[in-house]
């Protein structure tokens, strides 16, 4: 039992990253052997604030590699955030809190979201970035979101 509670505060304690849904693919090379390169557009929700949509666009690598999970896949990614309700926080906001992480290659290489408040303007801003264990990539995409108010709130 001690354990067990142990084990679950330890997980209450991790951050809270959202899970994408994908919204759809585009083909753009085509491979003999497993799955064809392609770029993938996903949506995820931002867990801590209510009322914000991101959509992410990123390069997968097809062929056998890229079919079995093996291939590195490249550091570019596209971000556009935009409010789709009522803004309400669940909670205090970190600046560079972690909203989205998802690997990109089977060990060292992953690509990640974070969110910051720019409190003179008012506005959420998110960054999306890929880093590696070695070696990182300065490749790199921002969105920004005021925080207006909401049509019949």
């Amino acid at each position: 039992m001690r354990m067990a509670k142990g084990l679950l505060g330890g997980l209450l304690m991790l951050p809270l990253l959202a899970a994408a849904d994908e919204i759809g693919e585009v083909s753009t090379v085509f491979k003999w052997l497993g799955p064809n390169d392609k770029i993938v557009v996903e949506a995820f929700d931002d867990p801590q604030v209510e009322g914000v949509t991101c959509y992410l666009s990123r390069a997968k690598t097809g062929g056998v590699k890229g079919g079995l999970g093996l291939a590195e896949d490249r550091a570019e990614a596209s971000i556009a955030c935009r409010q789709v309700g009522p803004i309400r926080f669940s909670g205090k906001l970190k600046d560079g809190e972690e909203v989205f992480k998802e690997r990109t290659s089977l060990v060292f290489k992953t690509m990640q979201v974070v969110r910051f408040f720019d409190e003179k303007r008012n506005t959420l801003v998110y960054l999306v970035y890929s880093d590696r264990i070695i070696e990182g990539s300065p490749q790199n995409a921002v969105t920004a979101i005021p925080i207006l108010p909401w049509a019949g709130q």
